[in-house]
């Protein structure tokens, strides 16, 4: 975890690409951290090592390591580029109507009364870090029309790193933790989260994952979402959810944006940004939309990939547990999505990079679906290795 008086860590890359002790809520400024993206890749490229492994990648990888497009996906694409009858037309400053009408009736719910009341609207955006970019700046603009306001935002620690970045770069500078993730104990820490947010000024922003956290995998429960929801509501706080990989938490869309439709469900008002990738972009499609088929198909093959993940997920667990990997290990299969914090330290981290060629994330956190048949038993040895040697 982040100290009060440090700036983030650098983390992660892509794999074939892309690119965490209790917080000071009132006194500690989040300062952007450069990418290292550029020199883990240098880094990864230049390794001769065999069994290197890369495991700080934000994609979803297949069993055969390599970036996974939908079976549907690759269809759909075909489909369209052979369409004779296709006339694509230059979409409004909003984007496809008809795609972020689906979108906001995911996150929402189609009987939400914000939708049914015509009280929510939907920007299309090129990307899921143009969502965030699109509502750092509405809230820029919103608070300035009304009064002087500059922040705070509140961020988890750990957090994905660009999300400081792309709120200041919007103007706003005042960017803040709130403890999520305990290492210690290998789980969210709810009263902590409460202490930092009860000490955040009215009107703060409060920046909230729906599911699959990244990057630690680990999501609040029902009853920990009543009691940030009822705090919130008190303190006049507005949150701002993220639901940057929708339904690889549990396969299912809506499922996933639970938080959210509970939210409003309160009498919140929020901002929503989500990824809706070339997996789930699908899913505002006509072509989906009006084919039963279709739906049945890109539902299974998200399914699948849910359930490999938590297999994975199984079999990481056990191997650690016939090694005598010390401690318990029980949070890999507790956490959910393609995400983990495992629950290393940075020492520990930094040897299993220089020692055994592993790349992850230095808050000891990975992605799941990285991990296959081929490499699963060098890296649960390499943990152990890395909880057992002396460094």
């Amino acid at each position: 975890m982040n100290r009060p008086d440090s700036s983030l860590d650098e983390k992660g890359v892509s794999q074939n690409g892309d690119p965490g002790g209790h917080l000071t809520p009132l006194t500690h400024t989040h300062t952007a951290a450069a990418t290292p993206k550029p020199t883990l890749l240098s880094a990864l490229k230049k390794d001769a090592e065999v069994k290197k492994v890369f495991l700080a990648g934000k994609e979803y990888y297949s069993e055969e390591g390599k970036t996974f497009e939908l079976r549907l996906v690759g269809k759909i694409k075909q489909q369209l580029s052979t369409d004779p009858t296709l006339r694509p037309e230059y979409p409004s400053s909003l984007g496809l109507e008809e795609f972020t009408r689906r979108a906001t009736e995911v996150a929402l719910g189609k009987s939400s009364r914000a939708i049914l009341e015509n009280r929510v609207l939907g920007v299309q955006t090129p990307g899921f870090t143009a969502a965030v970019r699109l509502g750092a700046e509405l809230l820029k603009h919103w608070y300035n029309v009304n009064a002087a306001w500059c922040g705070p935002v509140y961020l988890s620690s750990p957090c994905d790193d660009s999300l400081a970045s792309i709120f200041q770069a919007a103007g706003i500078q005042d960017i803040r933790e709130y403890y999520y993730w305990d290492d210690k104990q290998r789980c969210i820490c709810l009263e902590k989260i409460v202490e930092d947010l009860e000490r955040a000024p009215e009107k703060s922003v409060v920046v909230l994952s729906a599911s699959a956290h990244y990057p630690t995998g680990a999501d609040l429960s029902p009853n920990q979402w009543s009691a940030i929801t009822q705090l919130i509501k008190r303190r006049r706080l507005f949150p701002f959810f993220l639901l940057p990989a929708q339904a690889f938490c549990s396969g299912d869309l809506e499922r996933d944006a639970w938080p959210v439709q509970y939210c409003t469900s309160q009498g919140l008002e929020l901002l929503c940004a989500q990824s809706f990738s070339h997996c789930f972009g699908l899913y505002g499609s006509p072509r989906v939309q009006k084919s039963p088929y279709y739906k049945l198909k890109l539902q299974g093959e998200v399914q699948r990939i849910v359930e490999r993940c938590l297999l994975i997920r199984a079999i990481l667990r056990e191997k650690l547990r016939l090694l005598g990997t010390p401690g318990r290990w029980d949070h890999l299969t507790q956490q959910g999505g393609l995400f983990s914090c495992i629950g290393l330290n940075g020492q520990q981290v930094e040897f299993l990079l220089n020692s055994r060629h592993m790349y992850l994330l230095s808050s000891g956190c990975l992605n799941v679906s990285a991990i296959n048949g081929g490499n699963v038993d060098y890296i649960a040895q390499s943990i152990h290795l890395a909880l057992t040697t002396s460094l």
